[in-house]
């Protein structure tokens, strides 16, 4: 399994101008030449792009510090220093750029699609050798100026995973059963709290000509957005989401207590979470103790759909009622 690193913080450098030259035509016969020093070549830029064979930022984790390099100085016979390689980070589409100015965190760009590209620090200017500064009242000049130094950036990536359904409720929903059974993912099941502890991606294929891709959020629970549990740390994955699917286990008491419990944390995370469309779902109705709260479900108020991630009973609708949604906006 990919490890899963949303998250992280990168020192970056632009490559330094390389130096003006100061050197003199010396050839025979000629005792005395003019100015001969080339100009020194451009530092190499830094670069980051979205690439969709790249799907975690755990490269960025384990090695922090990236420099382009620098420009080479010039040299005599006015030769022109030769320019930096330039330097690109490959992220995955959905990737958040970040630059940290002052304490604050400064978005440069959102590179959502693959092939986006920003140049996050460019390279320094190469100096001027004496050949240019030559004059007709100043035949030898041994002025020169030195190559332009850039200063070291500090960059925040994060991750936004894209994806078109997100699925949202407490651990133990039945979420990660969902996706199992609708796509071609396969998350970590099992009946205990926080199993899924990273995002997973599937594609839903209803048949030939529809299909969507859907995201397994992590688990929130009561008070995530002060810090409790680990969902509130994956919401950021559901604000590109167009559809938000709320599972709710119908075989536990108090239906209506979890839903609101679970919209109020998405609202104190970002407003306009709870503002997406949203799909209630009731699951687990292949158990006999679910029948008394599925009412209850129901008078909520939503668009509700009640199905059995186990059986696969209900299933179809859902997803049907999902893709008309998806391409019939309101």
């Amino acid at each position: 399994m990919i490890e899963f690193i949303d998250e992280t913080r990168i020192w970056i450098k632009a490559g330094d101008g390389g130096n003006g030259c100061v050197a003199f035509r010396r050839e025979k016969f000629i005792e005395k030449g003019g100015p001969w020093g080339g100009d020194g070549g451009d530092g190499g830029s830094l670069i980051i792009e979205a690439v969709k064979n790249v799907k975690t930022l755990k490269d960025f984790y384990y090695h922090r510090h990236f420099h382009a390099e620098n420009g080479k100085h010039g040299e005599g016979n006015n030769r022109k220093g030769a320019g930096g390689e330039d330097k690109v980070l490959y992220v995955p589409p959905g990737t958040v750029v970040k630059e940290t100015r002052d304490g604050r965190d400064i978005i440069l760009a959102d590179l959502e699609k693959e092939g986006q590209k920003i140049i996050v620090a460019r390279g320094g200017k190469g100096g001027i050798g004496n050949a240019r500064f030559a004059t007709s009242t100043n035949r030898a000049p041994r002025d020169f100026t030195p190559g332009e130094k850039t200063e070291e950036k500090i960059l925040k990536l994060e991750l936004k995973i894209i994806a078109e359904v997100g699925i949202v409720g407490f651990p133990n929903a039945g979420k990660s059963t969902l996706l199992s059974k609708v796509s071609n993912a396969r998350p970590k099941i099992a009946d205990y709290p926080f199993t899924t502890l990273i995002p997973y991606l599937g594609v839903v294929n209803i048949d030939q000509e529809r299909f969507f891709v859907m995201a397994d959020i992590p688990g929130l629970i009561e008070n995530a957005s002060n810090g409790a549990g680990l969902g509130i740390k994956f919401l950021r994955h559901v604000e590109r989401t167009k559809i938000l699917i709320h599972l709710i286990d119908v075989s536990l008491p108090d239906v209506a207590k979890r839903y609101h419990s679970i919209r109020k944390e998405m609202e104190n995370y970002n407003k306009i979470l709870i503002e997406k469309e949203e799909i209630l779902v009731g699951n687990k109705i292949d158990l006999p103790e679910s029948k008394k709260n599925m009412e209850e479900l129901k008078n909520i108020g939503k668009e509700c759909y009640l199905i059995s991630a186990i059986t696969g009973e209900g299933i179809k609708e859902l997803l049907n009622a999902v893709w008309t949604k998806l391409n019939n906006p309101v």
